[in-house]
């Protein structure tokens, strides 16, 4: 039977309509299960420390439960490659820092493609790490520590989150630029080095100052520097390392991504619940006192943000020929 053109067009309208509808549908009423948050390393340190702290508003405003699963290794790798291939349901969320940028050219033969396969969908925080040692350390500013590693070749042991970590990426800048070199010890994550470094196992470390306020407050750890271009309100009285070396900066980044083609409604829910949190007094307040601030964009101004400093992080990595 032949339908009427009219019948016709208004079917195959309605038609074409239905996959938007559907994805409509799925945003309006997501999430209806628990949602699972990946996180490239373990407990204890900046990333984990953010997983939790915006999971847990997620799980409080959506009403179902968005829990943490540490996978770490391979500096955040293992973690990207699993949630590039998970499905793209709003279900699997990878826990997104500047490290995941900069192993795209730290790394050869990644299974998957950092900017291709996961879609930035909010920003949380920026933030410096800091160069830090035991009150005990002969060396109290960064010419003492330079000065005292050269005189001191292959001795002086420097602590890291782990290859491709904020932590090796600081060293690894300040080591092309000074031309002094450290006996590097990767830990698998922030969490895992602190008691050696409180214990006096190694010397000195560049950890994300989030998770080391609190041993810097109680005087267990001493500031030498700060990693920004400037210096940080959470350090006040610390200098930074371009004070000394000049145009040094590294600074980092948290956010969340989800795989590609993750419904776009779905995306939007989460960017303005996250930057709800981020308007939030209590989490701006926390965010603070662990010596970050606050980075809120929408999901299109981190795409382009993330897509900036990931080609910037990988000329610096070539001209200073850092290898994983």
């Amino acid at each position: 039977m032949k339908l009427p053109r009219r019948q016709f067009l208004q079917l195959a309208t309605g038609a074409a309509a239905m996959p938007a509808l559907s994805g409509t549908a799925r945003a309006q009423s997501y999430p209806t299960r628990p949602v699972r948050i990946l996180v490239g390393y373990p407990p204890g340190g900046v990333n984990d420390l953010h997983a939790r702290l915006f999971g847990q508003w997620l799980s409080e405003r959506l009403g179902q439960q968005f829990f943490i699963e540490n996978r770490a290794g391979a500096g955040g790798t293992l973690a990207a490659e699993a949630a590039a291939h998970s499905a793209p349901d709003g279900y699997t969320l990878l826990l997104t820092t500047a490290g995941d940028a900069w192993n795209t050219a730290l790394y050869d033969n990644l299974k998957y493609d950092f900017i291709r396969d996961l879609v930035p969908v909010a920003s949380f925080t920026k933030f410096a790490s800091a160069l830090v040692a035991l009150p005990s350390f002969s060396a109290r500013t960064v010419p003492e520590l330079l000065a005292t590693v050269k005189a001191n070749p292959g001795k002086i042991t420097i602590a890291s989150a782990g290859v491709g970590s904020i932590s090796h990426m600081c060293w690894e800048v300040l080591k092309a630029m000074t031309g002094v070199d450290m006996l590097h010890v990767p830990y698998r994550g922030e969490g895992p080095a602190f008691p050696d470094l409180l214990g006096g196992q190694v010397h000195v470390m560049m950890p994300s100052i989030p998770p080391t306020m609190e041993f810097i407050k109680a005087g267990k750890l001493r500031p030498l520097a700060v990693s920004t271009a400037s210096r940080t309100d959470a350090l006040p009285g610390v200098p930074a390392i371009s004070e000394f070396v000049p145009g040094y900066e590294v600074a980092s980044w948290v956010g969340i991504t989800a795989p590609r083609n993750t419904p776009a409604g779905i995306i939007s829910v989460l960017n303005r619940e996250l930057n709800a949190a981020l308007d939030d007094a209590r989490i701006k307040a926390r965010i603070a006192e662990l010596g970050m601030s606050v980075f809120a964009n929408s999901s299109a101004e981190f795409a382009r943000f993330v897509a900036g400093y990931t080609e910037s992080w990988a000329e610096t990595i070539r001209a200073a020929n850092i290898k994983a």
